[in-house]
């Protein structure tokens, strides 16, 4: 049978000492003296004494561990995201519990059960695109953990959020099309549950209309994101009464799938179809017809950003300001970035 810890109350046994005299010795406490601070600590360092962590965090409160759900780690922006996250919290002395909801809105509300059952001090969240119900998310104020959302945020009133401009980024992607001189400019946009898909459609309206172009509302098509809902998007766009000529993919991902079902039709990208994305993912050098530019959204500012917001509610929990209705919600500019691809220049 593998030996018990060794504990406070077996130290003090066999020095002939009370509990709290060797608690306060092992943490340095200014009314214990100098020979009984030694006794402790070499005794303790013989019988290889740990300090049961699980009961220092009971008495402050806290476990220092955040919990981050998101969508893909597979996919280069969250793993970016997350790398930001680490390191913020890690300089914190914060551990991070990462967990994925692969989009799927009831494995999302599983995820928020165990987090909560962890017992971490606080959420990072970029919801998945099926989710349309948020009281999962609401219900945790009842327990004290509060939630910064990323990213994909939730169209909720009164919550903290980092997010990337989508509307400023479509309409200068938009914009950098109609100065390449197309007008049917297509957009591949992503599921109406998501925020970003809105302001996508919302960007892509206002370029139109700051240029005197008529908005023609066939010209964006919705998908799931997935390969077949890309491939049946663009389709959609094909058999469009107009031609054409340019489209704005909802992300990288979408680009691909989209770009490869045009090559298998004959298409020749960049020259009979053109494509701008959002994302700019770093594989995006190494590909031969990459899109012409792509949206970059700053994953490790907004995970960065994300986690000092989440970091400074902790420290803010049980103070007098808190409670007051004031919530974070910081944007991040988007930046159009031109394919260093020379098969893409004219």
């Amino acid at each position: 049978m593998p030996e018990k810890p060794v504990t406070i109350k077996v130290i003090a046994k066999m020095l002939h000492v009370s509990v709290s005299t060797v608690s306060r010795a092992l943490h340095d406490h200014p009314s214990i003296g100098v020979a009984t601070s030694l006794k402790v600590k070499q005794l303790a360092k013989e019988l290889n004494y740990q300090r049961n962590q699980t009961a220092v965090y009971f008495q402050q409160g806290k476990t220092y561990t955040l919990g981050v759900i998101l969508p893909e780690l597979s996919e280069a922006f969250f793993s970016s995201a997350v790398s930001a996250i680490e390191d913020t919290a890690y300089k914190r002395n914060y551990t991070v519990l990462l967990a994925q909801s692969h989009d799927d809105a009831q494995k999302e509300k599983q995820l928020v059960e165990k987090m909560k059952s962890h017992r971490v001090d606080g959420l990072l969240v970029s919801v998945a695109k099926t989710t349309s119900s948020f009281e999962h998310f609401s219900s945790l104020s009842q327990y004290n953990i509060p939630v910064v959302f990323f990213d994909r945020i939730p169209p909720m009133d009164g919550i903290h959020s980092v997010a990337c401009n989508m509307i400023t980024g479509t309409i200068e992607a938009v914009t950098y099309l109609l100065k390449k001189g197309h007008r049917a400019i297509g957009i591949i946009n992503g599921p109406d549950t998501l925020l970003a898909s809105a302001e996508r459609r919302e960007g892509y309206i206002k370029a139109m209309l700051k240029n005197r172009l008529k908005f023609d509302p066939s010209l964006i098509v919705s998908c799931d994101l997935t390969k077949t809902g890309a491939i049946a998007a663009f389709n959609e766009l094909l058999a469009s009464k107009r031609k054409v000529t340019a489209i704005v993919t909802f992300n990288d991902y979408v680009w691909l799938h989209a770009q490869k079902h045009a090559s298998e039709l004959g298409i020749k990208i960049n020259q009979d179809l053109e494509f701008v994305s959002y994302a700019n993912l770093p594989m995006m050098e190494y590909m031969d017809d990459a899109p012409l530019a792509s949206v970059e959204q700053f994953p490790y500012q907004q995970g960065r950003k994300a986690t000092e917001i989440l970091l400074d509610l902790l420290c803010a929990k049980g103070e007098q300001h808190q409670r007051r209705q004031a919530f974070y919600n910081v944007t991040v500019e988007s930046q159009l970035m031109e394919s260093h691809n020379p098969q893409n220049k004219p």
